[in-house]
């Protein structure tokens, strides 16, 4: 154990309920402690992520989106208050996360997330999690982290449905190939218009309380070591059922990102490209 992830009484009281858990323990909370998280998005997904990771421990949390909070946010974005409507929502964030756990160090990017910040911003942190709503985001982080070799859990919503994935196509499966990319899941955007965001179409608000939720769990579990990632697999959920189901995916050996021939070795191709964070 080193200086940096000794807890103190006061966190030993406050996670005790992690403590007494014989899968995380004294070593995984400790590893809570020393990770470092990158957060695309302080909205619909990124709040309850940011709550929770607060909550378990995670001892730096960073904060990429540069939003203001508006009143229709607060349908859905529960790390921000009525009296928070006109600020930053990184600001908003940090004194949620600050009030609710003193001892998470908290870094405020009120930035857009581009080719030119992200290998920067992502460098920084041991694992990603991109709670963005538009395709081009998705694509540069998903990139970006491949790249640079590190985790990335990927949530988006719907109006009454959900997605979760674990993205780790710098490593391999234990079938020898590489994990799959986003661009196995989703080899092409689709075309300007064709998909409406939730602006226009509407979400049930606590379906983004759901996913960011399980997005968390898939941090947790990242950064512990327990049970089983959705490396490979899509969890989806369709609130208006009551139903999750999985769907299994599999590296594309044509793949520009991690195929066989790679096209993609940096992030030029995103330059330029007007890319957004719009969180849900």
């Amino acid at each position: 154990m080193t200086a940096l992830t000794m807890l103190t009484p006061d966190e030993i009281l406050r996670y005790k309920r992690h403590l007494v858990l014989r899968e995380v323990g004294g070593q995984g909370q400790q590893a809570l402690k020393a990770a470092r998280v990158l957060i695309i998005g302080a909205g619909g997904l990124g709040s309850p992520v940011a709550v929770y990771l607060a909550a378990a421990g995670v001892g730096t949390l960073g904060l990429v989106d540069d939003d203001t909070v508006s009143l229709d946010n607060l349908q859905r974005q529960i790390a921000h208050a009525t009296p928070d409507v006109g600020r930053p929502k990184v600001e908003s964030a940090r004194d949620r996360i600050a009030a609710l756990n003193p001892h998470v160090a908290i870094d405020v990017h009120h930035t857009r997330i581009d080719a030119g910040n992200a290998m920067a911003l992502i460098g920084a942190y041991d694992l990603v999690i991109d709670g963005s709503d538009n395709f081009a985001t998705r694509y540069l982080v998903s990139d970006a982290c491949h790249l640079a070799k590190k985790p990335l859990v990927f949530a988006a919503l719907g109006p009454f449905d959900g997605y979760v994935t674990t993205l780790k196509p710098f490593a391999k499966s234990p079938e020898g190939q590489p994990w799959p990319t986003y661009r196995c899941l989703f080899p092409q955007a689709p075309a300007d218009g064709t998909v409406a965001n939730c602006a226009e179409v509407g979400i049930l608000g606590a379906v983004a309380g759901v996913i960011g939720t399980l997005a968390a769990v898939e941090v947790l579990k990242e950064i512990t070591g327990i049970g089983e990632p959705l490396t490979g697999r899509l969890l989806m959920y369709d609130a208006l059922a009551s139903r999750f189901e999985t769907l299994k995916y599999t590296w594309d050996a044509d793949n520009p990102l991690s195929g066989t021939n790679p096209t993609i070795v940096d992030l030029s191709a995103h330059t330029g490209v007007a890319s957004q964070i719009c969180a849900a």
